[in-house]
């Protein structure tokens, strides 16, 4: 059971949502966190499972769900971020969800931020996308789009089912190097997303601020591995619930 949760009702009409999940490089995640930061967006709501491993995390001595959503009414975007990896398992679930909330609150497009693994990163930012005249308006702006190639994933699932619904949905691709995480990557990410949107992120603390942004995510998903490993450790330790 996968739930989308809002604090409260919000207008959402119009506004693009951004997946921000952790992938290869943690370019979404960088991203996603930067982007929240600088336009100080606003959290508004969260996403739970009994699937997602039985952790919160801690901002600012606040509790929180390790998988929110925020918005800016000032750009319009919605982010979904999470500081786990999503189960394999619930990903289809989790993908059905998330269009089913697109749906709901009018959103007009879906925009999946991530990072593909390459030896050699070109610095270039990528774009798959359904859409012929998406693709087509990338490629105007120097924004190359993916001829061959694999997307896993949330994104892959959103990308796969955007037809039957008629929602707008695109990846922006960043080639990395596996076993860098470089705050570069988000910056070539949001520099594509400001040619796509003609919007204007600034990016001129980025590389300060990502790499800030980078080391708590890594901190943080390695303390929740740890602790989730710690936690199944010690139910499997325990046996059986004498109340099961």
């Amino acid at each position: 059971m996968i739930d989308i949760k809002m604090f409260k009702d919000a207008n959402l009409k119009g506004y693009t949502l951004i997946d921000a999940f952790p992938g290869a490089g943690l370019v979404g995640s960088m991203a996603g966190s930067y982007m929240i930061e600088k336009l100080g967006m606003e959290y508004i709501g969260y996403i739970e499972s009994d699937e997602f491993p039985p952790i919160a995390t801690i901002h600012n001595s606040m509790p929180m769900f390790p998988a929110r959503i925020y918005k800016s009414d000032k750009s319009k975007f919605i982010i979904i971020i999470s500081e786990f990896t999503v189960p394999s398992n619930s990903i289809y679930q989790l993908s059905r969800e998330i269009m089913a909330f697109v749906r709901k609150y009018g959103i007009s497009q879906i925009i999946s931020i991530s990072g593909m693994p390459s030896q050699k990163p070109s610095g270039k930012v990528f774009l798959a996308s359904p859409d012929p005249q998406t693709v087509k308006k990338a490629t105007k702006l120097g924004i190359k789009a993916i001829e061959d190639g694999v997307i896993a994933g949330v994104s892959a699932v959103l990308m796969t089912n955007a037809d039957q619904f008629n929602i707008p949905v695109m990846n922006l691709l960043v080639e990395v190097n596996p076993t860098i995480m470089d705050p570069k990557y988000a910056e070539i990410a949001i520099s594509g997303l400001n040619k796509l949107l003609d919007t204007n992120i600034d990016l001129r603390d980025l590389e300060k601020e990502a790499e800030i942004v980078e080391a708590k995510i890594r901190g943080l998903m390695k303390k929740m591995k740890d602790s989730h490993d710690t936690y199944t450790n010690a139910t499997d330790a325990a046996g059986p619930s004498m109340y099961a």
